[in-house]
């Protein structure tokens, strides 16, 4: 059963007008305030008017499943009109009902509770009223809630998260597409590294990427509807012959969610904690984008776009900070905790049900919302970037020794001893010219063809086929 904390004194500050609502900037949340714009989607998906919403939802439905049951023989088939009618509740639910629920609250203070009077009070002076002690049928407030989530889920994911995500990944996928033979100079231990292209090591990224969203959109979104303690307790006492497990199966496949048959009184919540650790890895990726974009910007591998009117600095005029990344990082890091919390949170409920998800699960939104205000930071990050070809040249110019390993592997190839060695002698530590490696390979007596090869070689010709990965990134 979901209890609620003590309930605000009437439903007007429950569910507060436009004109007594806290201006943007006297919020205490910054996704209700400095972010509201970047989240605005969010609010029909997570917000309490979208859980009051979802639960009108169900508790409409169920009753309409109920009439469709032919084993609930005290339940009439609903006429066409009489399901518009319920559906309506929900399809045409705005905020004067939500406030009208909340003010019912006051009195039940009991959310669910105050869901299943209001349905009831819609079905007063219509020919539903007479139905209206199946409304809440043999149902535990959790039967109602946990379906309620999972609607909310699928849909926050589907309409919200996922085409913004799948958004990023498409404009990191262009820039490498673009610049899928820019070669680079990379850095392992921060120190330069055999040269790759710009291209394909963003289109790892973009692999890492699609490789969480598949798994993302093949989610499940669990549900369970079986009563008080997930046995079926009441409805076999009401219709001992009804076949309960195909009802509720049919019930919850037919909202678009995956039926649980074992549970105690609430849905374990698995399937919750899978996709947020699913998300977890999505934004750690991100993240890594964040940093490497940063350190990139630091490289003066891309040069930022300046706008006229900003400013990067309060004292230094030069200034054109990487703060959409930054911004980014710190978005994904608040949501990281607050899903790491849910996912080992929610699935443990002390024997059949403790109340200590029903507190926890109001702040799934909040978790979406850093969410995706990191995600259009990301992306307007990116957007704001442009690759500076000259630095590039200069600092593939700057490190001829990044050849030794082509040279000390070509070597071993054709058996001289000592090879690495041998290039370590000359290259570790040791400032390294064009010239010098000339000599040095022509001093070796190399066949021809690979003496040639390695003459003509440069930093920036020596990318290996980084270029061809970039088409296997996947889509």
């Amino acid at each position: 059963m979901t209890a609620t904390s003590a309930a605000p004194a009437t439903a007007q500050s429950a569910i507060p007008s436009a004109a007594a609502t806290t201006s943007p900037i006297r919020r205490l949340s910054p996704l209700d305030g400095r972010y509201e714009t970047q989240v605005d989607g969010l609010r029909d998906c997570f917000s309490e008017y979208a859980l009051i919403r979802e639960r009108v939802r169900v508790e409409a439905e169920w009753l309409i499943a109920m009439g469709d049951a032919a084993e609930i023989s005290d339940v009439r088939l609903l006429t066409a009109d009489e399901k518009r009618h319920l559906r309506s509740l929900a399809d045409a639910f705005d905020e004067t009902a939500a406030a009208r629920v909340k003010e019912i609250e006051q009195t039940t203070r009991h959310d669910v509770k105050a869901v299943e009077y209001y349905v009831k009070e819609r079905l007063s002076g219509t020919s539903l009223e007479p139905l209206g002690e199946f409304v809440h049928f043999c149902c535990t407030s959790e039967d109602i809630s946990n379906l309620a989530y999972g609607l909310m889920l699928k849909r926050g994911v589907e309409i919200e998260w996922l085409p913004l995500a799948t958004k990023l990944v498409a404009d990191v996928r262009a820039v490498a597409e673009t610049h899928a033979g820019t070669a680079i100079l990379t850095h392992t231990h921060g120190q330069p590294a055999s040269p790759s292209t710009l291209g394909k090591e963003l289109a790892v990224f973009v692999g890492r990427w699609q490789r969480q969203l598949s798994l993302i959109g093949r989610q499940e979104y669990l549900g369970k509807f079986s009563g008080a303690v997930g046995s079926f307790n009441a409805h076999a006492i009401a219709y001992p012959a009804a076949p309960w497990p195909a009802i509720s199966r049919r019930f919850v496949e037919g909202l678009g969610l995956t039926w649980n048959p074992l549970t105690t009184q609430i849905e374990p919540h698995d399937y919750m904690a899978e996709l947020f650790h699913g998300l977890i890895r999505f934004n750690t990726i991100t993240l890594d984008f964040d940093r490497d974009m940063w350190s990139y910007i630091s490289l003066g591998y891309f040069r930022q776009k300046v706008v006229g009117s900003e400013v990067g600095s309060s004292t230094m005029p030069h200034k054109v900070n990487p703060i959409d990344f930054e911004n980014s990082e710190a978005n994904l890091g608040i949501a990281g905790a607050i899903f790491e919390h849910l996912s080992t949170k929610l699935p443990i409920s002390r024997l059949q049900r403790d109340l200590t998800d029903s507190s926890a699960l109001r702040n799934i939104g909040v978790g979406f919302g850093h969410s995706v205000v990191a995600l259009h930071s990301a992306r307007r990050g990116i957007s704001r970037v442009a690759v500076d070809h000259e630095i590039i040249e200069r600092a593939l110019d700057d490190t001829w020794e990044v050849l030794g390993e082509a040279i000390q592997t070509v070597m071993r190839r054709v058996g001289h001893p000592g090879a690495y060695e041998r290039m370590k002698e000359l290259t570790r530590g040791a400032t390294v010219t064009q010239k010098g490696l000339e000599r040095f390979i022509q001093s070796l007596g190399l066949p021809k063809e690979d003496e040639d090869r390695l003459v003509s070689l440069t930093p920036g010709t020596y990318v290996g086929q980084a270029e061809q990965l970039v088409k296997l990134a996947p889509r």
